[in-house]
């Protein structure tokens, strides 16, 4: 699927780049995906001529804009508003239920080690605290049954994570029972197989679609977009919700 795959840039300058990642690509080799053979970083590197450093991560099913340095300092000076969250990130996700308007989602999380990248790590820290902020943008009521329902309602929110924990708006969403479809770790199944059987929708519904920053060389307040994907774009027509 990846072979001679072009990666779109959405960002580029003398010491940055990024990218629209699209969902089922990692970000770098991993261990726990031993099968994989394409990275976005590699196959940016090979794209541009060029190494890169990774910056930040998204999950392996979540699209959206993926910054990378060009070199180290610029790596250095950028990690630091990761690491302080003066990043500002914005997520578009479909979830399961009709949400309130807004609201902010408090709950700490545990953390989340893997069996085999995190074989050496203890595993008795105490639980995190994490903040997710979100805006309902538009909802949908549909003449399916599924479950004990006879009718199906999803919505579509903007997330604005506050903390970075690991899968923390898979987390969040599922906690307060608005469950991502196509979440196969966090999700629902029912809901998952119906999107896939009656939209064709194979992918998680949570897309990085914007990315701000303040350049540590220029000082000017970057953002960085990245649009949708052909799924979701069908979705959303498929939903009656209007694409930007």
């Amino acid at each position: 699927m990846w072979k001679d795959y072009q990666l779109e840039i959405v960002y580029q300058d003398e010491f940055f780049i990024a990218i629209n990642k699209p969902s089922g690509l990692l970000v770098h080799k991993s261990i726990i995906d031993r099968h994989e053979i394409y990275f976005a970083m590699q196959m940016l590197r090979d794209q541009i001529g060029q190494f890169v450093y990774p910056i930040h991560r998204l999950d392996k099913p979540t699209s959206g804009v993926l910054l990378f340095a060009l070199d180290t300092e610029s790596a250095k000076l950028i990690s630091e508003q990761f690491r302080t969250h003066t990043i500002k990130k914005i997520y578009l996700a479909v979830v399961r239920g009709y949400l309130h308007e807004s609201g902010m989602i408090e709950h700490a999380l545990s953390q989340k080690l893997d069996k085999i990248a995190d074989k050496n790590t203890k595993s008795d820290k105490d639980a995190q605290e994490a903040f997710t902020f979100y805006r309902k943008l538009a909802e949908v009521e549909l003449s399916f049954a599924i479950g004990k329902y006879d009718k199906t309602r999803y919505s579509l929110v903007e997330v604005t994570p506050k903390t970075g924990r690991k899968h923390q708006i898979r987390r969040h969403m599922k906690h307060i029972s608005h469950h991502i479809l196509g979440d196969t770790k966090y999700g629902r199944g029912e809901h998952n197989k119906f999107i896939r059987e009656q939209y064709g929708c194979h992918r998680m519904l949570l897309h990085a679609s914007s990315l701000e920053f303040k350049h540590p060389h220029t000082q000017q307040l970057i953002r960085l977009d990245a649009s949708l994907d052909v799924t979701f774009k069908a979705l959303f027509e498929a939903f009656g919700w209007e694409i930007k």
